[in-house]
């Protein structure tokens, strides 16, 4: 079964968010995704025969859920999906690589005993694909993340998931199963980050925006999927990320990658535990943070205004949203960035609570809440 509905803004907004509803067999939502992927304009990408091989190997081994939709996806395309010449997932509209801000409060620091995460969603805006590019844009191009989706599947087994999306239909930014596990990207060394050198084509194992998908279709909660990304196979295209995981037991951790290769898990016991835009390992004192440059978007700036606000404090959920607010992308026109949207996660209610922006002015729409059960 297929739904979809518009929840958020209009056509003459900064954003237009529509809610994607999915139920039935993985090789089913397969089919739904793809339908919608190819109105949106995608089309697969040609593959190295052996590489693409490998990758469908890997999803069946390691991620079935996966495997199966892309079944799904050669039957709409009219394609034999042992084919080895094209991919049939990275479903992607836009391009990737964000900004961002988030937050953990576990129970102990929860005004109502209940853990969760809050996060900001930061992306170039108002520029195109285009713009990013170094080119002209085309004419009605629109704005890079003014197109997100809110994704809720309900396959007929395994775990339900609710995902925001800004750019790919089998991936993800943020998600949450129904069983609480709660996931979000961010950008982990901004300042390091770079363009991809030549065409972007899918590797062997999990992309950025694949994992957070991987984790909340195939985990319960942290134990599991702190193994699931030591186990799992994963790249980037130059822009390296790190991923905020908290389960419905009150446990939480940040997993990054060093810039020699190494894994990473972050943890500060039962406190607060707030990331942005730096990699945590090499800089894990809130107190003891470098200077800011004009290449860091003020990272150590945001981190250090998150931990002063949630240090030795109890926070509700209106605290969370303040802070986030106090932290949130500068509505300057100089400035090429706007928090798309802020997410207060739940993950013993098994709930998303999101409000998108809709325009500068600080217009937002209303609180939006999505369950994952």
């Amino acid at each position: 079964m297929k739904n979809m509905t518009q929840i958020a803004g209009g056509k003459d907004d900064a954003q237009l968010v529509h809610h994607l509803t999915l139920s039935g067999s993985q090789y089913e939502i397969g089919q739904a995704l793809t339908e919608e992927a190819r109105r949106l304009g995608w089309s697969p990408t040609q593959m190295n025969p052996v590489m693409n091989r490998a990758r469908r190997t890997w999803f069946e081994r390691h991620w079935p859920q996966h495997h199966a939709r892309m079944d799904g996806a050669a039957a709409v395309l009219g394609l034999d999906p042992n084919q080895d010449e094209v991919a049939l997932d990275a479903m992607s509209y836009i391009p990737q690589g964000s900004g961002c801000s988030a937050m953990w409060i576990p129970p102990s620091a929860s005004a109502d005993g209940r853990g969760r995460v809050g996060r900001n969603y930061d992306f170039f805006f108002p520029a195109t694909t285009s713009d990013l590019m170094g080119g002209t844009p085309r004419p009605g191009e629109l704005p890079i993340g003014s197109r997100p989706y809110v994704i809720t599947t309900v396959p007929d087994e395994g775990l339900a998931t609710t995902v925001i999306t800004m750019n790919e239909l089998d991936g993800c930014m943020d998600g949450i199963n129904s069983a609480g596990l709660s996931v979000m990207l961010l950008m982990a060394d901004f300042e390091t980050a770079t363009p991809p050198d030549g065409p972007v084509t899918p590797q062997v194992g999990l992309s950025s925006v694949h994992l957070p998908r991987f984790l909340v279709e195939t985990c319960e909660n942290v134990d599991q999927a702190k193994q699931a990304l030591l186990g799992a196979k994963h790249y980037d295209f130059g822009a390296p990320l790190h991923y905020l995981v908290a389960d419905a037991h009150g446990q939480a951790f940040v997993w990054e990658r060093g810039r020699d290769g190494t894994e990473h898990i972050i943890e500060f016991g039962d406190g607060p535990l707030c990331v942005t835009n730096h990699l945590l390992h090499r800089h894990p004192d809130p107190m003891n943070l470098p200077a800011d440059t004009e290449h860091s978007f003020r990272t150590f700036e945001r981190l250090r205004t998150l931990h002063e606000n949630t240090k030795g404090a109890t926070m509700s959920e209106q605290d969370m949203r303040d802070s986030l607010r106090g932290v949130g992308a500068p509505e300057d026109p100089a400035m090429p960035f706007r928090t798309l949207w802020s997410t207060i996660f739940d993950p013993a209610a098994r709930t998303l609570s999101t409000r998108f922006y809709l325009g500068d002015g600080r217009r937002y729409s209303e609180e939006l809440v999505f369950s994952a059960r």
